[in-house]
């Protein structure tokens, strides 16, 4: 272990985090060591991640000072922030300044920044095919926030390279993406893409991902890598699910406007987040390549292979 690089894992207890800290816990080649920064030390997700091997540190990426200790003596960091803490795009912004700042102090050699675009440069603020939210400042803000933070890795000049995310499945357990019941109790997918194929992936398979690009070093710094373990239009996603529930499950693609007005916290920023992968679909679509994934993982999970695993913790009202 005192010979393995050690990366500093941001968000160790969540999705992505979790999922890098498992890869390199679980490869016997020792390359790497994992320091998984959390703000809560004593949570089960924590203790459960030190029973596997980490060294697990408290840190926050609101507090700089603590994400400097945590980053000391570390060859590499992932670097990851969670807005649907807050629905704070500003806070969100400090949060990559001080992890990028933190990065450039304690002489880090290589980071992963999970990232995403900023839409505002696809879709300028006047632009009034979707409208601007956070004070007129934003499109996308959960996009705009973390795009525009990649400049504070870029002018502190740190070994980065930008892992670019999309979908993943696991918003079908945690985030009220699941086939909800009709009136007719029958299953209906609301996804509004239209016919468009959405890249997504197992939030798991992007922690590996990553631990792909960290193996990669140096050849990966600078680089801008997308991920995805599949695209499928709405409709392949709810013949998916049929298939694993061992019932009817139709798609529906409501009207952007009608899903920006849906009755839960940040509907807005999602539906202009749709209409983004929607509008600019061969964007999404170019940028988030399965091949160059399966590079990264071999064992990248497709949709299909997801539900195999997960299926059952879909929160599906009975019948």
């Amino acid at each position: 272990m005192s010979d393995s690089k050690i990366i500093a894992v941001a968000g160790a207890t969540g999705a992505q985090g979790g999922g890098l800290c498992r890869a390199i816990l679980s490869d016997p080649d020792r390359e790497f060591a994992v320091r998984a920064l959390t703000r809560n030390p004593d949570s089960g997700k924590a203790r459960a991640l030190a029973e596997l091997g980490a060294e697990v540190v408290q840190a926050d990426v609101d507090d700089e000072a603590s994400l400097l200790r945590a980053f000391d003596g570390a060859w590499g960091a992932f670097c990851v922030t969670f807005f649907w803490d807050h629905f704070s795009p500003d806070r969100e912004t400090a949060s990559i300044r001080n992890m990028a700042s933190a990065a450039k102090s304690a002489g880090l050699r290589h980071v992963v920044w999970s990232t995403l675009e900023d839409s505002r440069k696809f879709i300028p603020l006047d632009d009034g095919r979707m409208p601007s939210l956070g004070d007129g400042r934003f499109k996308v803000p959960h996009f705009d926030a973390k795009g525009s933070g990649d400049v504070f890795f870029e002018e502190a000049g740190v070994p980065t390279t930008y892992l670019l995310t999309t979908y993943y499945w696991d918003n079908l357990i945690h985030f009220g993406g699941h086939p909800q019941r009709g009136d007719d109790r029958r299953l209906v997918f609301v996804l509004p893409i239209g016919d468009k194929k959405l890249p997504g992936i197992a939030s798991e398979d992007i922690g590996k991902a990553a631990y792909g690009i960290f193996k990669k070093g140096e050849d990966a710094v600078g680089q801008r890598i997308g991920v995805a373990g599949e695209h499928l239009t709405g409709r392949e996603m709810a013949s998916a699910m049929a298939d694993t529930l061992g019932e009817p499950v139709s798609h529906f693609s409501p009207p952007f406007d009608v899903y920006r007005a849906f009755d839960f916290p940040g509907a807005d920023d999602l539906g202009n987040m749709f209409q983004f992968y929607h509008d600019f679909n061969d964007h999404f679509r170019s940028t988030r390549s399965v091949e160059a994934t399966r590079e990264l993982t071999p064992g990248v999970q497709s949709f299909r292979d997801w539900l195999a695993a997960h299926g059952s913790e879909l929160p599906i009202e009975p019948r």
